[in-house]
């Protein structure tokens, strides 16, 4: 029985030292961005390229939008609803987005930054 207990510790440190060493995850990373006239809350964002994500968008009050153009990414948020933007961010540097549904006179203004850094 003690050698049964043995060569199962032994094969639960290779199965843990496996793991770490390909560096398995979860899951996308997740982040949750509250919409709002006339803002996002965070308003920045810091991100590794290559790390997969998935921005959780929250508008609380009328329907909103983000588009990040040099990105080619964009979702619709309805009012007081939910909605899930993923993806892997493919190249370094500091991308805006714009709030792409018209909420009013100050949407021109409606931006998150996300900074993708290696």
């Amino acid at each position: 029985m003690k050698r049964l207990v043995n060569v199962f510790a032994a094969v639960l440190v290779a199965a843990l030292v496996l793991v770490q060493g390909h560096g398995i995850q979860a899951g996308p990373h997740r982040i949750d961005v509250t919409a709002k006239r006339f803002e996002f809350l965070p308003g920045e964002i810091t991100l590794k390229k290559g790390e997969p994500i998935v921005l959780v968008l929250k508008s609380v009050d009328v329907a909103h939008g983000i588009r990040f153009k040099e990105l080619g990414i964009e979702t619709k948020i309805g009012k007081g609803q939910t909605s899930e933007l993923a993806f892997t961010p493919d190249k370094t540097g500091t991308f805006v987005g714009h709030c792409s549904v018209f909420c009013g006179s100050g949407h021109g203004a409606m931006t998150l930054t996300l900074h993708v850094v290696d």
